[in-house]
């Protein structure tokens, strides 16, 4: 089948929903070898997937994973697609922490970074939370913390017969574009950065084909979060906007002021010094934005309490008191 529909792809045609579900599903099942799950990932390379084949690749995930069933829950997942060669710290990770302080349930889905140095799996495993695909223990972590993680490979195995092939090539691919799709809980809210202008369209497609709350973020300098270095596409579920770091009433900040993903240990001291509030003011004020908007897409206040209750959570060490909590529950 994956030939027939690689010679469909070279004529530059799309692939149907049905198509695209079926075929992953295949490549989920091993049954082609890498060269041309390659080829397959490749043409994605060179051009974005449409709305049908997202909601088919999305679908076939969703066939095959465990599935967590938090349906009695209002929570929101805040996760950025990644691939976007920023080298940022942890900035959704950090903020996810800050939304749960402030007393909102979060499911945050997450993933080794692929195509960046240091992703949410990695920096959480390294500071000690445990990972794991038990209700129970993940219903522990909500009661406890407001917060329970979502570590990809344990509800998507099916996705780990592609891993290799996806680091082989060492480019984002289009499971960076699923991942924020595919949470096994299927959160009511969500906020997801995109890399490009083309994906947050795309997005905004998707999503309003759901009955999600929603807000895509992609900063015009190239950023899948707010970064305030630069304006910012916002499309949610009413509207799209261009704003910027006057929205907030921050400060505009330069791209070297929020690096700081370079390695592990490094990025585990920016999301502990955040939490304690020991940072910068640039590193501050980044997760201050992208927690007010979290907070603004799954209670509807205006901008300027959500980030009132954002700094209140941070400054007050809610936030970091919601990590302790979490890892405390890993241990």
């Amino acid at each position: 089948m994956i030939k027939n529909l690689l010679e469909k792809l070279f004529e530059n045609e799309t692939l149907t929903y049905n198509e695209s579900k079926s075929v992953l599903l295949e490549i989920s099942a091993k049954k082609y070898d890498d060269s041309l799950i390659a080829s397959f990932l490749t043409v994605y390379k060179m051009r974005m997937p449409s709305v049908e084949e997202i909601e088919g690749f999305r679908d076939a995930l969703f066939d095959l994973c465990l599935k967590i069933d938090f349906d009695d829950l209002n929570s929101i997942d805040l996760c950025g697609t990644g691939g976007d060669g920023k080298n940022t710290f942890n900035i959704s990770t950090i903020s996810s922490f800050i939304v749960a302080g402030a007393g909102y349930t979060v499911t945050k889905h997450g993933n080794y970074g692929v195509s960046s140095g240091c992703g949410s799996s990695n920096v959480l495993e390294f500071l000690g939370i445990k990972f794991s695909n038990d209700y129970d223990f993940l219903r522990k972590c909500i009661d406890k913390s407001n917060i329970t993680f979502l570590h990809a490979p344990l509800f998507h195995s099916a996705m780990k017969n592609v891993a290799p092939v996806r680091r082989s090539l060492g480019f984002k691919t289009f499971f960076n574009v699923l991942g924020p799709l595919v949470n096994p809980c299927q959160p009511k809210n969500q906020i997801t950065g995109v890399y490009s202008l083309e994906l947050a369209r795309l997005y905004g497609h998707i999503f309003r084909n759901t009955d999600k709350n929603f807000s895509i973020l992609y900063s015009l300098d190239g950023y899948d979060e707010v970064s305030l270095t630069n304006e910012f596409k916002l499309i949610n579920n009413k509207s799209e906007q261009i704003l910027d770091s006057s929205y907030f009433n921050l400060k505009k900040l330069k791209q070297n002021q929020i690096e700081g993903g370079y390695d592990i240990a490094s990025s585990a001291k920016i999301f502990m010094d955040v939490l304690n509030d020991n940072c910068t003011e640039a590193q501050k004020n980044v997760i201050l934005a992208n927690a007010a908007l979290a907070i603004k897409t799954i209670s509807s206040k205006n901008i300027t309490e959500c980030l009132s209750i954002a700094r209140e959570s941070l400054e007050s060490k809610k936030g970091l008191n919601s990590f302790n909590k979490l890892l405390s529950i890993s241990k």
